[in-house]
Order: C-alpha cells, then sequence, then structure tokens
C-alpha cells in the first residue's frame, strides 16, 4: 500500500506551489478585480452586483452585464489617482536609488571583514527587525520634529541657526523608506559579494589596477544580479507603503497605500478602493516582469 502511493504523492509535489498560489494570490486578486468592476453601494457588502449562485445561468449573465470599467475611468480621468501614483514610483525610485549608494559599501565592507567578525555584522543588520516596525517609525518622528535629537544636537553644534522643518515633508518620508528598507538591501547584496572568488580580485590587482578600479571594474558588474534583486526587493513594497508617508510625509504626500486606506475605510468605497489596488499591483508587477526578461536575456547571453 505504503509503496504503490508514492508515485501519487511524487506527483503532487510540483503541483503544491501552484496551488498555494491559486488559493492565497491569484483567488484574492480576482475578488479584488470583481469588486473593482462594481459599484458601491449602501448595503452588506457595500458594492453590486452581488452574484446570486441560486439564480442559475441567467443570474450570472445579468451579474455579467452590470460589471463595469467605471472605476478604472475615474482612475484615469482624476488627477489625484495619476499624481498619488508617480509620487508613489518616484519616493521609491528615489529611496532605491539611496538604498543602493548606501547599502553598497556596508555589504561589500561587511563580505571583505573576517570570517570570524561577519556574523556579528549580519546580526546587526538583522537587529532592527526585533523591534517592532510602527515603533521603529514613531522613534523618526522624535527624531525629525522641529523640538527633535535631530534639530537639538545640530543647534548644539552651530551647524544651524534655527529648528529643521524636517517632519510632514517627503524629505522625511525618503529618511523613513531608505532607514526602514536598508536591510532589505544589504542582506542580499552581503550574500552576493560573499560568494564572488576572491581570485577575480587579486588577478585584477596583479594587472595594475587599484581597490577602486577593483571593485567598479570587477566586483560590481559581477554583483549586477544582486544588486537588481535588492533593488526591486526594496522598490516593490515601497511603491505600496502607508505607514512611513502617514506618519512622516503628513496630509501633503500622496502615496497609493495612503488613497486605498483612505478609499477604504474613510470613504467606504470598495470598488474604488479594489481598482486602486489592482493598479497598484500592475505598477509593482510591471518591474518584475522587466527583471525577470533582464534575466533570461543575461542567462541566454552566458552560454
Amino acid at each position: 500500500m505504503r509503496t504503490s502511493g508514492r508515485p501519487a504523492v511524487t506527483r503532487l509535489v510540483p503541483v503544491l506551489p501552484f496551488l498555494w498560489l491559486g488559493a492565497f494570490f491569484l483567488l484574492p486578486v480576482l475578488i479584488t478585480l470583481k469588486i473593482s468592476l462594481s459599484a458601491a453601494a449602501t448595503a452588506q457588502p457595500p458594492y453590486l452586483p452581488v452574484l446570486d449562485w441560486s439564480a442559475g445561468p441567467e443570474g450570472w449573465g445579468t451579474f455579467l452585464e452590470e460589471l463595469d470599467f467605471a472605476n478604472f475611468e475615474t482612475l484615469a480621468n482624476d488627477a489625484l489617482y495619476r499624481d498619488a501614483a508617480l509620487s508613489s514610483l518616484s519616493l521609491a525610485a528615489i529611496a532605491t536609488a539611496f538604498l543602493l549608494v548606501v547599502g553598497t559599501p556596508i555589504a561589500y565592507a561587511m563580505a571583505r571583514a573576517p570570517a570570524r567578525v561577519q556574523p556579528l555584522l549580519v546580526a546587526l543588520v538583522i537587529v532592527p527587525f526585533w523591534t517592532s516596525f510602527l515603533i521603529r517609525i514613531y522613534a523618526w518622528i522624535a527624531i525629525l520634529k522641529p523640538e527633535g535629537l535631530l534639530s537639538a544636537g545640530l543647534m548644539r553644534l552651530g551647524l544651524i541657526d534655527r529648528p529643521l522643518e524636517l517632519l510632514n515633508t517627503q524629505a522625511a518620508v525618503l529618511i523613513g523608506l531608505t532607514y526602514a528598507y536598508l536591510p532589505f538591501m544589504v542582506l542580499p547584496l552581503y550574500a552576493v559579494f560573499a560568494r564572488l572568488d576572491p581570485r577575480l580580485r587579486d588577478a585584477a590587482a596583479d594587472l595594475g589596477a587599484s581597490p577602486t578600479r577593483v571593485f567598479w571594474s570587477v566586483t560590481l558588474p559581477l554583483a549586477g544580479p544582486g544588486l537588481m534583486a535588492g533593488a526591486l526587493l526594496c522598490f516593490v513594497p515601497m511603491v505600496g507603503e502607508f505607514i512611513i508617508p502617514d506618519l512622516l510625509g503628513g496630509s501633503d504626500t500622496l502615496m497609493l497605500g495612503r488613497v486605498l486606506w483612505s478609499e477604504f475605510f474613510s470613504n467606504r468605497d470598495w470598488p474604488l478602493a479594489s481598482a486602486v489596488a489592482i493598479l497598484l499591483l500592475i505598477l509593482v508587477v510591471g518591474p518584475l516582469v522587466l527583471f525577470r526578461e533582464a534575466e533570461t536575456r543575461r542567462t541566454e547571453a552566458a552560454r
């Protein structure tokens, strides 16, 4: 009995990831898409039409006829949502660039550190995860507010003569994004740098290349896939970030995550909020597809 059952289990194993994705990704996306094609209503649930399974094929036909793209037309015609999408993409792109500039030398220094010290350095990067994300962002409010630690320290050093107005600005949002997602950039880059063959650097140095030239001409190109992976790992969630722009950016900072929350909880417009969620999904999936195509071309060229 046990022997005869093994082939069936073996055949089922490759299907399990697809079942997982179908149940916990595809199905929720389809439900969200269906709600985005509905109209807001004062009812339970707060949208129409609702599919009545007992009505049979005729009810299904009526249900499909009542669906429309009015919410997506609203997104296309209303400047608020266009500005929110552009602001989300631009802030996420700028923060990703900051993360690359800050995270690359940190990861490289960690990879070049003595082997006995590297576990400690990795633990120091992971330490912020031991504290609540919300508490860490609230701490930045105490740092960035006009009477906060940053302004007080700079004024004591004589570098400024009046408090900085950083809180409730896009600069504060960029600082928060860079701080919050720095570990997600450092850890993938550290893994890539640590796996690089040191003999390649030694060969370049033997040929007369300076340490700076070795880094830019040898190390960085070989770490390209890791750089792309780290950039996407940070860029994708930052596009839909809600907590950081809400706490540090104030009411003037537009991002899709805040718009989505406002439509869903404040306006109780589930269909329009679902349309915003679909738009956010499209903006997130686009870079992933481009990265996948670039990786495929790179792999084919390497062959």
